[in-house]
């Protein structure tokens, strides 16, 4: 093995968010026993939660989605601005389309319902930190019917694993994402559903967008798409 330390070594520094004081409580002691679990702090609504992370600067959050002050979705969106190293990872009762990908959109990593055990709470953290996404079944299967592709794009950089051009080949220094991104923008889809069909959030996506643009030249979409097409993305 080497002799780095691995990140399964060290405690898991996390932060609760939730506005019902009996489940966050609950949640603080549940996870705070677990021996690869350090909870660093618990907050009843967004904004404090904010707050404590800029404090603490944890691995990962537990964030409710509704809440007083700011809620989950706009607390996301601020955290991945702001704080773009801690996975966040949304624990709520809600399953619904609108609310799993907003979630997602926004820059949440994961996404559990409130009937998760800590088991799966802690693994889901503990995978959102190291990158992954972890989804309760229901979830998941609310999220593939929301994002499923527009008809004629089965055939998306997705689908198929990769861009419409090897890697090797693609033009002015484009990465492989970017392409499969320019790919989905000359093909129609909007960066909300470019997003869900990555499983990236929104800003990601306009970050990237942002250089393909830098790097092909291109002064809007309409250019990009132009782009796309004459170099064989489209």
């Amino acid at each position: 093995m080497s002799s780095a330390t691995s990140p399964a070594a060290q405690p898991l520094r996390i932060i609760v968010a939730d506005d019902q004081a009996s489940v966050r409580e609950g949640l603080v002691l549940l996870l705070g026993g677990l021996p690869d679990i350090d909870v660093v702090g618990a907050a009843p609504d967004g904004k404090q939660a904010i707050a404590l992370v800029a404090e603490h600067e944890p691995d990962a959050i537990l964030l409710d989605l509704h809440m007083p002050v700011l809620d989950g979705i706009e607390t996301t969106r601020q955290l991945t601005a702001e704080h773009p190293k801690v996975a966040i990872v949304v624990l709520t009762t809600y399953i619904d389309d609108t609310s799993v990908l907003e979630a997602l959109r926004a820059g949440a990593r994961s996404y559990l319902t409130k009937d998760a055990d800590r088991k799966d709470i802690a693994h889901a953290l503990r995978a959102a930190s190291d990158g992954l996404a972890v989804f309760d079944p229901r979830v998941h299967a609310a999220l593939m019917n929301a994002a499923s592709p527009p008809a004629g794009t089965t055939n998306s950089p997705t689908a198929l694993g990769g861009s419409s051009a090897e890697a090797t080949d693609l033009p002015d220094g484009l990465t492989q994402r970017e392409a499969e991104i320019l790919t989905l923008i000359a093909r129609g889809l909007t960066n909300p559903e470019i997003a869900a069909q990555l499983f990236l959030s929104s800003h990601t996506i306009k970050t990237h967008i942002n250089r393909i643009f830098s790097k092909t030249g291109s002064r809007d979409r309409a250019a990009a798409i132009g782009y796309a097409h004459r170099h064989g993305l489209g």
